[in-house]
């Protein structure tokens, strides 16, 4: 079940929306009427109920008046990773040890509008493909493939045979704007306070930071996925080179966003 008027419309583009339930005294915004013409369009059923049907059906989600019966994609394993379609040109995500469904969805929503082909999660110390975290990736996680691994650095090693130069978020890093990595490219990045571990850590090819400015010495998750992916997906070819203080480019909390 998801919850929330734009990830049910993002469940519904995506194929998966098997039943749209609407609360009947639900005022008209444009977000539902764009919700109702989309479900109309593709033959998903649309049930008025009583705001109390979906109150228990989510008792713990800001539900917007609407909850969507959804069938959840299918997560890839490991061995997936060897034989997944991937462009010469394609960005993957790894995330080492997010363990908050919300930072979860927040990184989902980002690697997806970046036009990340993949996201790898961990299957231990990992927080898992949850309706908390399809909301909080405004649905993203219906269109983006998600692979979640037992071992991660063996994953970042398939992707590696496959071609892909693993790329890690960590202070100790290079200038982010200076970094030039071949694509395929996986990026990687750590979890809230721990940044990567240290096996994940010798695994990449390359380590970059982002660089600081401010008094602000971190930033969180999302935010450091955000700036790092979007800075390789729309980047030009040839290296950028910006001045500026190398800072720490590990997560915090996913109270931050």
């Amino acid at each position: 079940m998801v919850v929330g008027r734009r990830p049910a419309i993002e469940a519904v583009r995506s194929g998966r929306a098997r039943e749209v339930l609407i609360d009947d005294s639900a005022h008209r915004t444009e977000t539902l009427r764009e919700l109702m013409s989309l479900a109309e369009r593709s033959g998903t059923t649309v049930r008025r109920v009583p705001g109390s049907t979906i109150d228990r059906l989510a008792p713990h989600g800001a539900h917007q008046g609407v909850a969507v019966v959804v069938e959840p994609p299918p997560l890839l394993d490991e061995r997936a990773l060897s034989s997944l379609p991937f462009d010469d040109d394609a960005l993957a995500v790894a995330l080492d040890g997010i363990t908050d469904p919300q930072n979860l969805g927040a990184c989902a929503r980002v690697a997806e509008a970046a036009g990340a082909a993949l996201m790898v999660i961990r299957d231990r110390r990992g927080a898992p493909v949850t309706p908390a975290a399809v909301k909080a990736s405004a649905g993203a996680l219906l269109h983006l493939p998600v692979a979640r691994v037992p071992n991660l650095t063996r994953a970042i090693s398939r992707l590696r045979d496959r071609g892909f130069a693993p790329v890690g978020l960590d202070p100790t890093g290079a200038d982010l704007w200076r970094a030039d990595p071949p694509r395929p490219m996986v990026l990687v990045v750590g979890a809230e306070g721990a940044g990567l571990s240290r096996l994940v850590r010798e695994r990449c090819d390359l380590l970059v930071s982002i660089p600081m400015r401010g008094k602000t010495e971190s930033l969180n998750a999302a935010t450091a996925l955000a700036v790092g992916l979007f800075t390789f997906a729309l980047r030009p070819e040839g290296a950028v080179t910006m001045p500026g203080k190398a800072g720490v480019a590990q997560s915090g909390s996913a109270s931050d966003l």
